[in-house]
């Protein structure tokens, strides 16, 4: 009995060498444990992916700054257009400037020589179509000048001037001074402001009427004293006292076409 024991105790050390050798594969390598294959593949796999990933973030962004390049080369090139039409539309701009400042010239200047015509053709033959003044006006420079025959008060003749769209006469520039001067006119009611004192003649060369002198609306006129025009003076008298009126009005352009139809104007002048 105790023989069988030893024996079997023996062959155990024989046993296990048995099963270490056959966990030898073929080649004569340790064979490894299975958690160490499956970690080893899926860090692989893992490292494939990375690998992957690189790849494509590097097609990507080649791809994008492509695009960024294609793009700014657009944006560039919209750019230029861009300043290119602004320089050609500033150019454009001044040119027609150019053109309208020479048109408003030309403008000009035909319009001051068909009025130099007109006072020509007036003179030849008095009333002429082309006269920028009503009939029975007289035209001397810008203005249009009426002298009335009818006795009025100055009230009355005020309304009266109003009426056809003119005032009475205002000496407010050298040229009404000169049209004053040059007709000798006797007691014609001008466009002084009333006063409510009689005031002392003076030399007509003297009386230059501002604005702040020209009196809108006038009350108790009758108790007033208005100016009139005695050849180179100008006198205060009641304004109730009846005298000729002068009214003015601003001459309208000559109308060229006016001048221009006339039949033979050079043989006239």
């Amino acid at each position: 009995m105790s023989e069988d024991i030893t024996y079997a105790s023996l062959k155990l050390p024989e046993s296990r060498k048995t099963e270490n050798i056959q966990e030898l594969d073929r080649s004569g390598t340790k064979a490894l444990p299975a958690s160490s294959r499956i970690w080893r593949q899926t860090t692989l796999i893992l490292t494939l992916i990375c690998l992957l990933l690189l790849i494509g973030l590097g097609i990507l962004g080649s791809m994008l700054y492509t695009t960024w390049k294609i793009e700014t080369g657009k944006l560039n090139k919209l750019q230029n257009v861009k300043e290119e039409l602004q320089r050609n539309i500033s150019i454009q701009l001044i040119t027609n400037m150019n053109k309208s400042e020479n048109i408003r010239n030309l403008s000009i200047t035909l319009q001051n020589l068909a009025t130099k015509l007109c006072r020509e053709l007036n003179r030849e033959e008095p009333g002429h179509k082309c006269k920028p003044c009503p009939n029975g006006w007289m035209w001397y420079k810008n203005n249009c000048y009426l002298l009335s025959e009818m006795y009025q008060t100055w009230k009355e003749s005020e309304i009266s001037c109003s009426a056809q769209n003119a005032s009475l006469l205002k000496i407010k520039e050298s040229t009404t001074l000169e049209f004053v001067k040059s007709k000798n006119l006797y007691s014609y009611w001008l466009g002084l402001p009333p006063e409510k004192d009689r005031r002392n003649s003076e030399e007509v060369d003297k009386i230059i009427v501002s604005s702040a002198r020209i009196m809108r609306n006038v009350n108790d006129i009758n108790k007033m004293y208005c100016g009139y025009i005695y050849r180179s003076m100008v006198v205060y008298n009641h304004c109730t006292t009846k005298y000729y009126s002068a009214c003015e009005k601003k001459a309208n352009p000559v109308n060229v076409e006016s001048v221009v139809m006339s039949e033979d104007p050079v043989r006239r002048i």
